[in-house]
């Protein structure tokens, strides 16, 4: 049985970085280190995509201006702005200071997301959920 204080993670991780097959085309992107960090009680894994009602698999959405887009045309930011809420309450929850998230991503990204255009160039920016973690003093870091 593991301490009381082993509840309280220092960091959140995107949940496909755990192994979790939660990403838009029912993959991960495992990272090792990431992993362990669950294992061993130091990470809290969250998609809040899913958290936000999407289904896995979903189609690919990036943003374009204020809104977040499915390559379909469907509009999601309702969904990712729900979701970004419900994971920035569960990290306040578990006292995080940290998120380790996916990179690029239109949820997850910082510093650089897809630019909207579906092709897989790049644009400053940051998805739903890491913007409102920034804007809650939680300091976030991008996983490749």
């Amino acid at each position: 049985m593991r301490h009381c204080d082993s509840y309280k993670y220092m960091k959140i991780v995107s949940a496909c970085l755990a192994g979790v097959n939660c990403r838009y085309d029912c993959k991960h992107q495992e990272r090792l280190n990431i992993v362990e960090m669950v294992k061993n009680g130091e990470a809290l894994p969250i998609c809040p995509e899913q958290l936000g009602g999407l289904s896995t698999p979903r189609p690919p959405a990036e943003i374009i201006g204020s809104k977040v887009i499915t390559n379909e045309g469907v509009e999601v930011t309702d969904q990712f702005n729900h979701g970004a809420q419900e994971a920035l309450k569960i990290t306040k929850l578990a006292g995080v200071k940290k998120a380790l998230l996916k990179s690029k991503s239109p949820m997850c990204g910082s510093g650089k997301i897809y630019d909207g255009t579906y092709s897989g160039n790049l644009k400053k920016g940051d998805g739903v959920f890491a913007k409102l973690l920034k804007e809650n003093g939680i300091e976030v870091e991008s996983v490749d």
